[in-house]
């Protein structure tokens, strides 16, 4: 029989000698793995340095204010600030900041991209760890062309839209249009808002997302929207009222959107009132992500509840994380009662992953806390307002387990899942502040809640971050993660809207629950209040918000390994995977440890967007397997990753768990990918020999456990 083989003749008939053998080795390599004892770990042991404090590491962000905030300064400045005139204020004066990591120029390591407001360049940070082998940053924004120092921007995310292998950035607005930025590959963007069609208008921008939703292998785009920011009464008292839809792009080809969100089906929304049919809700974060593991990317927005009393107070309900299913074209269906997340609550930053080990996807919402509304006429009881996460089951439905012993938790914007002590299990990062009117919530130092061995059981990890910035004296808007000098452990970069000083006071809640953040919660006590129920500024004044990037000592003795997704569309035939590989769901399994994931998501977080790359803990274990869910459902594996090594795994369009009708099948459709693979300069050939070992072993390992016994 004639086979097609992407090597040399000798070299294939060399893979063809040892196919004899692979099946065999499959069995018992899935027999060690399964079997191993999982060798000792470090669970923590690590900590973190803002090298940015004080303008370090070439870090001088200031947050401009937006123009909002002269309206806040007015009615401060008035004998009495009543609550109508909290109502009044504008929601977020001083802005809202996103945060991106991204390697804008193709030189291997992590930039940043961080929005501002008028008047002031946004940043590109240019990360000089190649070329001096340091973690520092020098500002490009201006001679990169991103600078639009005209607009008032929010949140941000990135993707490669065209598939030409360079990350293109989307830049949202307050009350204002969006700009999309198309990387030129040179170390230059070109604003082609425009011709895009992706302006949108002049809303209330706040986060966005990019993926696939139909299975083109373009990129496309969803916008979560809220309201018109000078005004704080949809927060307060109108619940719908003024409140705006999001958005949805579909990516045409050519750097051109259509506009479907109505058709797209997301304005349908679940649990709201008869008489507001039809509305829209208060959308702070989304994420396209396959939540269900079946190849499409689903929706997931975050949508705040705000000071609107719970239906369980008298009010009414419509703060939930909603999720909108994909039937595989791009139709979304609003699923959230049927998957049991219909829990009320100021849900504002969204994370996602597994953190139970379980093989099913669980979510993280940033909420108010525990704390941050006690001091205003919002009825409420602890847990009500908690951040917290939801674990994912088998039937596809979630469960609210609770806090545990952490008792109560802090006011959070943005989040992230990662293993941040490379321990094997998933950890938790959530970060932020807001400027209520009254008083500013200064609930959150930073909070890492530490996994307890795959348990989804958190416990806080103070000393992580005690030697760094105390994060409550900087209203903390958008978060990202990624590993920015290159030693395989996850830092941590945040960026607020306004600085408070040290001769500022850190005012204490009076309530306390038994908790550990029961001391740190605090708040800033800019008016104070009078006899006559209202209040007087106190005439503390902020300072424009700062850049804080924290990097992980790493040093626990801990391994890890890194993994970025590379999709085939365009590159070989049936491949459908996006270029850059965003709504692929990776799967790490350290040899004796329990298997994580980690979807690659175009957004999430709040306003912000974590690293492509994702960083795998392995503990003390030397040697780990990857395995990659991609859009459209193909499965690959790798075997015999090992500790300290970075992958860029290929789609290969040929998955190792669908019906084939014949080994030889199978391994006809690898030899084609890996031969497209190896011509167009994806793979040398000692790659795609490891590729080709680790597919015909998983495909081996997949008929093996299916034989009957």
């Amino acid at each position: 029989m004639t086979r097609t083989c992407f090597a040399k003749k000798a070299r294939c008939q060399a893979h063809l000698r040892r196919a004899g053998t692979i099946a065999a080795a499959a069995v018992l390599g899935l027999v060690a793995l399964l079997f191993a004892r999982p060798p000792a770990v470090a669970d923590g042991g690590v900590t973190f340095r803002d090298i940015a404090a004080g303008d370090g590491a070439g870090i001088a962000y200031r947050r401009a204010r937006s123009v909002t905030d002269a309206a806040f300064d007015a009615l401060k400045r008035q004998p009495a600030y009543t609550i109508n005139d909290v109502f009044a204020t504008p929601f977020k004066p001083r802005g809202a900041p996103g945060v991106a990591l991204l390697d804008f120029d193709g030189d291997g390591d992590l930039d940043i991209f961080v929005t501002n407001g008028p008047g002031r360049c946004k940043s590109l940070y240019s990360n000089q760890l190649k070329e001096t082998g340091k973690t520092t940053f020098v500002d490009v924004a201006m001679a990169a062309g991103v600078c639009a120092a005209d607009m008032d921007a929010t949140g941000v995310c990135f993707g490669d839209i065209d598939n030409d292998g360079f990350p293109d950035l989307l830049v949202l607005g307050r009350n204002e249009p969006n700009r999309l930025f198309h990387n030129q590959g040179n170390g230059t963007f070109v604003d082609i808002t425009a011709q895009s069609g992706v302006g949108g208008g002049n809303l209330g921008h706040t986060a966005c997302a990019m993926g696939d939703i139909n299975g083109d292998g373009l990129l496309d785009i969803v916008v979560a929207n809220t309201f018109d920011w000078s005004t704080g009464r949809p927060i307060y008292v109108d619940p719908f009222a003024g409140v705006q839809h999001s958005q949805v792009y579909r990516n045409l080809g050519g750097n051109r959107f259509a506009d479907v969100s109505d058709e797209s089906g997301i304005r349908n929304l679940a649990l709201l009132p008869k008489n507001a049919a039809g509305a829209a809700t208060i959308a702070w974060s989304v994420a396209l992500v396959d939540i269900d593991l079946n190849g499409k990317l689903d929706l997931v927005h975050a949508d705040d509840q705000g000071a609107i009393a719970i239906a369980k107070y008298g009010g009414i309900d419509r703060g939930y994380i909603r999720i909108h299913r994909n039937d595989g074209t791009g139709k979304f269906t609003d699923v959230t009662p049927a998957v049991r997340m219909n829990r009320p609550g100021l849900w504002m930053g969204l994370a996602i992953g597994d953190l139970n080990c379980d093989g099913h996807m669980d979510l993280f919402g940033s909420n108010a806390g525990d704390w941050s509304l006690t001091n205003l006429p919002v009825p409420n009881e602890v847990g009500d307002f908690s951040s917290r996460w939801f674990l994912g089951g088998p039937d596809g439905t979630f469960s609210d387990p609770g806090v545990g012993a952490l008792k109560a938790t802090p006011f959070g914007w943005g989040a992230s899942m990662a293993d941040y002590d490379n321990d094997g299990d998933t950890d938790i990062i959530s970060y932020g502040g807001l400027d209520i009117g009254p008083y500013v919530d200064a609930s959150n130092p930073g909070t890492i809640y530490q996994n307890q061995g795959c348990t989804a059981h958190f416990k806080y990890d103070a000393a992580a971050l005690a030697g760094s910035t105390d994060h409550r004296r900087r209203v903390v808007q958008g978060l990202a993660t990624g590993d920015l000098n290159g030693d395989g452990f996850v830092d941590i970069v945040t960026v607020s809207n306004a600085d408070y000083p040290q001769s500022a006071p850190l005012a204490p809640y009076t309530a306390e629950y038994g908790s550990p953040f029961d001391k740190l919660a605090t708040f800033v006590p800019t008016f104070r209040p009078t006899a006559q129920a209202e209040f007087v500024w106190d005439k503390i004044q902020a300072t424009d918000g700062t850049l804080s990037v924290e990097i992980n000592s790493g040093g626990n003795g801990n391994g890890w390994a890194a993994v970025k997704l590379r999709g085939s569309v365009g590159t070989i035939e049936g491949g459908r995977a996006p270029r850059d590989g965003i709504g692929g769901v990776v799967f790490f399994t350290p040899q004796g440890g329990k298997t994580v994931m980690r979807p690659v998501m175009g957004g999430g977080s709040y306003a912000s967007q974590d690293s492509l790359e994702g960083i795998f803990g392995l503990g003390a274990a030397t040697e780990g397997m990857v395995e990659v869910l991609w859009p459209g459902g193909a499965r690959n594996r790798l075997y015999n990753v090992r500790s300290t090594e970075r992958i860029t795994f290929p789609e290969i369009p040929c998955s190792y768990a669908a019906t084939w009708s014949s080994a030889e099948a199978y391994r006809g459709c690898v030899d084609r990918a890996l031969g497209g693979l190896t011509r167009n300069g994806v793979l040398d050939q000692a790659g795609a020999s490891r590729w080709l070992e680790s597919a015909l072993r998983a495909y081996a390992e997949r008929e093996g456990a299916s034989r009957p016994r």
